[in-house]
């Protein structure tokens, strides 16, 4: 593939809801191009930009993929991104890659969930939009209707580019309303605007010139003079208004048919931004442009565990240009990179190239300290971008290996997974001991297990993760404990007097001694504190962690003989159970903060199931049609909150958690966690 120029480059993020058609136009515009000879399809498993096994067989894409087709003398990097819910962490990274985003929308089913969450994304990001209507071939599809709902949603700026001849099976081109030609058929033959629609033809048309002439001066005074507008100046300004997101231009297709696709790639290769043409990116005080005589620097946009080249970094290059077999500087690592050879990555295959322009994409391989979202530059003029923002996860599963090669795979694997996808978090309990695996839904810890597997051959179960619960007192008691044995030789013995009284929460365990007289000589102190502090660790009524107490030694008995740091040990423990029954036991739980945001319509149902969930609601804002509900409520109540909150809200609402406090647990659900504590304690006796 050859080098092209910046001036040349479109850098396309494919977004929307699931199984719109993405990955289809991404095939259809590799097809179109020439780049492949045979057009592969999702039931077949043969798309280029779907090609993990995974993926086969969800028949729905979880990567993010590259799909370089050149068109026109221009090279269009698409960006196919996954549009479930789960997967949003690659869309952000192919948002953060592309110079313009293309919404795909059904025919039928016009803006859904998922629509709304990749608008949010290039909003934020800043990014020009284009949105294809696509599976015109559907039955029912309605381009009017779809029109008419993206327009309510999304206001005037929406704007047609074209109206489709047909629908359902008599789909057949599409209407360009600039040119005012139809184009009929794969080979987007150019013929006259059928008869039937002229009239709306005129009407859509007049429009969309307003619309496009409200952006330009200049051409406002020449179209109110009733000037004529050539077609290179309602492009050119066309070009200047979906750049600076003054309008968001609506075009029609059917990815599977063929029809419409060519026109699309026009589009993109005449009417979209090029890396020149977008503001400059900021690094600290730096201001980076897609100048290829600056310095270089390039954003990590992803990273990829490849099973033959290893792992892949994928890079956009922001400014400068980059090389084959060069150095550049990490600044976020403050690390020196040798890159190897640079390649042009297609699905999964990967085409070397001397260098990559300014804007351009690429990836190499086995960088040594880079991760996603690093920047790479040159050592005299470091710099770094502003930090990818990914969502917080929010559903959590304990990872248990299954049999005994996995147990020490397990982390080193793990952590590999978790580099190449910046949604996963791993983390260890130190209340439980267990390796808590935490991603954005249930699906996405799914395939990160199922990768586990194919990928490093490590087989582990989840499970939901034990609740890190501790234990505590309510008032205070005392109890006294003499361990002695009585053998040949030299016996055990020594007498512990413990008090224990309550502190505030969040003070842990304090030890104190008050013994008078040398009744607990000084040097087995050191033992009676160890026995009180493994013991706590321990748990005493539901092997959950004591805490926020004071335990003192107020008195004690030695043997001059048979005494020894292992019998006061041993008297301690005994001593602070028999202290910790007597003074009103109780369990506390982790209780979190959690933040909803859901569509107005929706806040009803949230607050109504969280008071199901022991919930206290501090309050409900609304926020420009959506309502921010606010709410304590305990861990253990919402450890599924992911998936309920999808089947509530059909996939609207979204959610934060963060430890807020340890309460009181209930008595009633107290008496279940100790219950299942006994079983588990006969169980592992019986065995």
């Amino acid at each position: 593939m050859k080098v092209y120029p910046t001036e040349a480059i479109r850098n396309v993020v494919l977004v929307g809801h699931g199984s719109v058609g993405k990955t289809s136009l991404a095939e259809a515009a590799l097809y179109e191009s020439g780049a492949i000879t045979r057009l592969g399809s999702i039931q077949d498993q043969n798309t280029v930009t779907d090609y993990d096994e995974d993926e086969h067989r969800r028949k729905f894409s979880l990567n993010l993929a590259l799909a370089p087709v050149e068109w026109e003398d221009r090279k269009i990097n698409l960006i196919d991104t996954p549009g479930y819910a789960d997967f949003v962490s690659e869309v952000i990274c192919g948002a953060h890659a592309a110079d313009m985003a293309v919404v795909v929308v059904d025919a039928v089913s016009g803006p859904e969930v998922g629509t709304d969450r990749a608008w949010q994304i290039a909003e934020r990001l800043g990014l020009p939009r284009m949105i294809v209507v696509n599976r015109m071939d559907r039955e029912n599809a309605n381009f009017a209707a779809v029109l008419a709902a993206l327009q309510e949603r999304w206001g005037h700026r929406v704007m047609p580019l074209q109206l489709p001849i047909g629908a359902h099976e008599s789909f057949s081109g599409v209407v360009d309303l600039l040119h005012m030609k139809a184009y009929m058929g794969e080979q987007a033959d150019e013929v006259d605007i059928p008869a039937d629609l002229r009239e709306e033809a005129e009407r859509l048309r007049a429009q969309l010139i307003e619309g496009i002439v409200e952006t330009d001066e200049e051409l406002m005074n020449k179209y109110f003079a009733d000037e004529e507008l050539s077609e290179d100046e309602l492009r050119r300004v066309l070009h200047g208004g979906l750049d600076h997101n003054l309008i968001f231009p609506v075009v029609c297709a059917s990815a599977t048919k063929l029809i419409g696709v060519r026109q699309l790639l026009h589009n993109i290769a005449f009417s979209g931004p090029s890396p020149a043409d977008r503001d400059p990116f900021r690094a600290g005080d730096v201001e980076l442009t897609a100048d290829p005589a600056a310095p270089p620097a390039a954003l990590v946009f992803k990273t990829a565990a490849d099973p033959f080249v290893g792992r892949l970094s994928y890079l956009r290059v922001i400014s400068g240009k980059i090389t084959s077999d060069s150095h550049l500087w990490n600044a976020n690592r403050q690390a020196d990179e040798r890159l190897g050879t640079l390649y042009v990555q297609r699905g999964k295959e990967q085409f070397a190239v001397p260098e990559l322009a300014a804007g351009d994409i690429g990836v190499v391989a086995k960088l040594a300290h880079t991760a996603t979202g690093d920047t790479l530059g040159s050592r005299e003029r470091p710099v770094t971008l502003p930090p990818m923002e990914f969502p917080s996860p929010v559903f959590s599963m304990a990872v248990r290996p299954m049999g005994k090669g996995a147990v020490d795979k397990l982390g080193p694997s793990l952590q590999r997974l978790v580099e190449e996808d910046p949604g996963l978090r791993l983390d260890r309990d130190p209340g439980t001991g267990e390796i808590i695996l935490s991603g954005l839904g249930d699906a996405h810890l799914e395939v990160t297990v199922e990768r586990l597997k194919r990928k490093f051959n490590v087989e582990v179960e989840l499970a939901l993760p034990r609740v890190p619960y501790r234990e505590t007192i309510t008032k205070k008691a005392s109890a006294e404990y003499t361990h002695k044995k009585q053998t040949g030789g030299h016996g055990q013995y020594g007498r512990v007097v413990l008090e224990i009284e309550p502190l505030p929460r969040g003070s842990g365990v304090q030890f104190a001694e008050r013994v008078v007289g040398g009744a607990v000589p000084k040097e087995f102190i050191p033992a009676v504190e160890k026995g009180v502090m493994e013991t706590a660790a321990g748990g005493i009524i539901a092997g959950y962690e004591l805490t926020d107490c004071q335990v003192t030694l107020v008195d004690g008995k030695h043997h001059p003989v048979d005494s020894n740091e292992m019998s006061f040990k041993l008297a301690a423990s005994q001593a602070l159970k028999e202290a910790v029954q007597a003074a009103g036991p109780i369990l506390l739980e982790p209780i979190m903060l959690i933040r909803v945001r859901v569509p107005e319509a929706f806040a009803g149902d949230i607050v109504g199931d969280l008071n199901t969930k022991r919930a206290r609601i501090h309050g409900i804002n609304p926020d420009g049609g959506v309502s921010l509900i606010e709410a304590e409520v305990p861990l253990a109540e919402v450890q599924r909150y992911a998936s309920d909150l999808r089947s509530l809200t059909q996939g609207r609402g979204v959610f934060e958690l963060t430890f807020d406090h340890y309460g009181e647990v209930p008595a009633n659900i107290a008496q279940r966690v100790i219950a299942d504590h006994k079983k588990e304690l006969e169980a592992a006796h019986a065995h």
